[in-house]
C-alpha cells in the first residue's frame, strides 16, 4: 500500500468517504437501501470527480453480502474484499479508448449471457464510453434494452455530448461537477494528515486552485510535492516544485493589467518565466481571476457594493478571502465590460498559444501589450 498513488491508497471504500456529489450519492444509496437500483447507469463529468468511484462503490454495495444501512458496504464479507482488492472477477472494467470496436462489445454481448462465477451481479463499468464507435454503440444499444437480470452496466464520460441519445435514454444519468475549494483543501489535510505530513494552509490551497475542481488531480499534486519526503511543505516548496506561482502573484498581475501598466507587467511575467514557473498554468489562472472579477463586479452592482455576500458570491469565488475579495471588488470598478470582455478574450488566446510557441512568455507579452493600448 505504501507505493500506491494517494488517490489509489486513499480512494473511499464507503459512500461516506466520497467528498462532493451528494446529488448522486443520495439518490443511488435510497435506490440501493429499496432495492430500486437501475440496470444501467450513465456516470459523466470532468475528469477526476468521481465517477469511477462510485461505480466501483455500487458494484461492491450491491454484492456485499452484510450492507451497513441497507447500502454502505460492509468491506469485510469476501465478495467486498474482492472488489476492493481487484480481483473480482464478475466485475469488469472496460477502457472504451482501447477498446473502441464492435468486436469488443459482441465479445462482451456473449459474456454477459453467463451467470456470474462469484458475485451476485456481473457488473460492468465501461470508461470514457464516449469513445465507442458507432457501430460498437449499436451494438451496445440492443444489451441495454433487454440485458439479463444479472447484469448491470455503468457507463463513464467526460465528454456527454458524444454519447448517442438512445444510450442516454436507456440509462439513469448522473451529472458530476467540479469540486469546491473547500471540499478538495479538507480532503488535501486529512491526507497530509494521514500521511504524518504539516503542509502550510497556503500550500494546500494552492494545490487545491491547481487542481480546476478534480479531487484526483489534486491528489496527485499533493503526492508529487510529497515524493520530496519533506515532512514540513511550505507555499514556496510547492510553487518550486509544481511550477505554480500564488494567488498573490496573479493578482499583482491582474492590478497591473487593470493600471496598464506596461514596463512593469513585462517584467513581472519575465520574471515568472525566468523563475521556471508554468506560464500555460500563471494565464490559465489569470484568466480565471479575471472572470471571477467580471461576474462578482456585476453581482455587487446590484447588491451591497463590496459587502455582497449573497450566494452568489459562495458559488463564484467560495476560496477568496475577505481580503482578496475586496481587493477584486475594488478592481472590478475601474474596468468597463468592454475591458472584461478585451482581457479575457487576449489572455484566453495566450494560454492556447503558449502550449505551441518556441518562447512561451511571447503569448503572454503579446497579450500584455495589446492590453496596454487605449481604446
Amino acid at each position: 500500500m505504501d507505493n500506491l498513488v494517494l488517490y489509489r491508497k486513499y480512494r473511499p471504500r464507503t459512500f461516506a468517504e466520497i467528498a462532493g456529489q451528494e446529488h448522486a450519492v443520495k439518490t443511488i444509496t435510497r435506490a440501493l437501501a429499496s432495492g430500486k437500483t437501475a440496470h444501467a447507469y450513465l456516470f459523466c463529468g470532468p475528469r477526476g470527480t468521481g465517477k469511477t468511484t462510485i461505480a466501483r462503490l455500487l458494484a461492491k454495495a450491491i454484492n456485499c453480502e452484510n450492507p451497513k444501512q441497507k447500502f454502505e458496504p460492509c468491506n469485510k464479507c469476501a465478495f467486498c474484499q474482492e472488489i476492493n482488492d481487484g480481483r473480482a472477477m464478475d466485475l469488469i472494467e472496460i477502457d472504451a479508448a482501447s477498446n473502441r470496436g464492435i468486436d469488443e462489445i459482441r465479445e462482451l454481448r456473449e459474456g454477459i449471457k453467463f451467470s456470474p462465477a462469484r458475485l451476485k451481479y456481473k457488473v460492468f463499468i465501461i470508461d470514457e464510453v464516449h469513445m465507442l464507435t458507432r457501430e460498437a454503440f449499436n451494438a451496445l444499444l440492443k444489451t441495454l434494452e433487454e440485458p439479463p437480470s444479472h447484469a448491470i452496466f455503468i457507463l463513464a464520460t467526460t465528454e456527454i455530448q458524444k454519447v448517442p441519445q438512445t444510450i442516454i435514454s436507456r440509462c439513469q444519468r448522473f451529472d458530476f461537477h467540479r469540486l469546491t475549494l473547500e471540499k478538495i483543501t479538507e480532503r488535501l489535510k486529512f491526507l497530509a494528515s494521514e500521511e504524518g505530513i504539516k503542509i502550510e494552509k497556503e500550500a494546500v490551497e494552492l494545490i487545491a486552485l491547481n487542481a480546476d475542481g478534480g479531487m484526483r488531480d489534486a491528489e496527485s499534486l499533493l503526492g508529487q510535492v510529497m515524493a520530496m519526503e519533506d515532512k514540513e511543505i511550505t507555499l514556496d516548496e510547492v510553487q518550486t516544485i509544481l511550477g505554480i506561482t500564488s494567488q498573490e502573484g496573479v493578482g499583482e498581475m491582474a492590478e497591473l493589467i487593470v493600471k496598464k501598466d506596461l514596463k512593469s507587467a513585462l517584467m513581472l511575467a519575465n520574471k515568472i518565466s525566468e523563475q521556471g514557473f508554468d506560464l500555460a498554468q500563471f494565464v490559465k489562472a489569470l484568466v480565471n481571476y479575471f472572470r471571477k472579477m467580471m461576474i462578482l463586479t456585476s453581482l455587487a452592482q446590484t447588491s451591497e457594493g463590496a459587502d455582497f455576500s449573497g450566494p452568489g458570491r459562495k458559488l463564484v469565488a467560495p476560496e477568496l478571502t475577505p481580503e482578496q475579495f475586496k481587493t477584486i471588488l475594488e478592481q472590478g470598478k475601474k474596468l468597463s465590460s468592454r475591458d472584461f470582455i478585451k482581457i479575457l478574450r487576449a489572455l484566453t488566446q495566450a494560454e492556447y498559444e503558449i502550449k505551441s510557441t518556441i518562447l512561451p512568455q511571447l503569448p503572454l507579452e503579446l497579450a500584455l501589450v495589446e492590453l496596454a493600448e487605449e481604446q
